[in-house]
């Protein structure tokens, strides 16, 4: 289903297991369109100087270390007509996931993992031409979420089950430095580049008790340290840091009678200031497993796979506005997630 521009900012949702692309009003939250796309779509990016909204196609089914092969696409979206443009093989490169923009607006940058002699890399494309130019090796199979600093200098890779986060000049051909973590998950870096946010240990979604030492690690880019740990009871996935400055935390949460996918109770999302004071927690969906923000930080949308919903939350208020619902005919739901400003704003 297509429908032409409206004048009102829109959140798209990547479906992973329904393999489309929801598009809702930001303002009044009205599903606006489904489009569908290739298996299986993960991860979204928005690119206001060209107007495209990308999605990752990281499996054909599944999800990492169980999946039914990997893909190689990218796929390019006019969101404003919200149809396909454009489908960007991206072989021999294998499981592209995480995708973000230089600050610069020229490059775009895709996470991908390793494959016969190649180590996981992230792959710098030009992003008028969506052509590669750079491959820059991470050191690790499997990195999968990344982050860029606001100059774009340096990019910082979480990789899964390598102990370690991957410190990147994305002008060089590999990594620079690491940083010891035990397994890790979602990444996001400080507006002013001081400080990088990394969830550790690596998740996993089986474990039904306390994780110890759970949490979100700050780190200091300046020295390569962890200066402190925003702990929690349960596993982290994503992170995120708003246009205020606050960072967003979804906890993992698992029903006592359950494991696997599928098993999880609601989630939490954790509201942290700079200075490391927890402002607050709202409860979302099951398994939260991307968030982003509006552009003037005041809510914040956090996609839950299992449950396949958003939660839009009202950041100053601290609770949760409404619940958005992603079609789901399999296992895995709402993923990805972009907010798309209106055209001319």
């Amino acid at each position: 289903m297509t429908q032409t521009t409206t004048n009102a900012d829109v959140l798209a949702v990547a479906g992973q297991s329904a393999s489309t692309i929801t598009f809702f009003d930001a303002a009044d939250f009205r599903r606006l369109a489904v489009l569908e796309v290739p298996n299986e779509p993960h991860e979204l990016c928005f690119d206001p100087v060209r107007r495209r909204l990308y999605a990752t196609i990281t499996y054909r089914s599944g999800y990492y270390h169980a999946n039914g092969g990997r893909a190689h696409e990218l796929v390019v979206i006019d969101p404003d007509r919200r149809r396909i443009v454009d489908i960007v093989d991206l072989s021999p490169e294998r499981a592209p996931h995480g995708i973000a923009l230089d600050p610069s607006g020229r490059l775009l940058w895709v996470s991908v993992e390793a494959y016969d002699d190649e180590e996981g890399a992230l792959v710098a494309l030009d992003a008028d031409t969506l052509k590669p130019v750079r491959r820059v090796p991470v050191a690790a199979p499997g990195p999968h979420w990344f982050t860029l600093t606001p100059d774009g200098g340096r990019a910082y890779s979480a990789n899964k089950e390598a102990p370690f986060l991957s410190v990147v000049d994305t002008g060089s051909a590999g990594a620079v430095g690491r940083i010891p973590v035990p397994g890790s998950e979602g990444i996001a870096a400080s507006r002013d580049g001081r400080f990088v946010y990394a969830a550790a240990p690596k998740g996993d979604f089986g474990v039904t008790g306390p994780v110890p030492d759970a949490g979100v690690r700050v780190i200091d880019t300046a020295t390569g340290a962890v200066v402190r740990t925003h702990r929690t009871d349960g596993f982290v996935f994503p992170v995120h840091v708003t246009a205020t400055d606050l960072v967003l935390a979804g906890e993992l949460r698992i029903r006592a009678s359950g494991a696997g996918l599928g098993a999880q109770a609601p989630g939490l999302l954790h509201v942290y200031g700079t200075d490391g004071a927890e402002h607050g927690r709202v409860e979302v969906g099951s398994f939260p497993l991307s968030i982003t923000s509006s552009p003037d930080g005041r809510y914040g949308y956090v996609a839950a796979v299992s449950s396949s919903t958003v939660t839009v939350v009202d950041l100053a208020r601290l609770e949760a506005v409404t619940t958005l619902h992603v079609d789901n005919p399999g296992e895995a739901g709402a993923h990805g997630l972009a907010y798309i400003p209106a055209a001319g704003a």
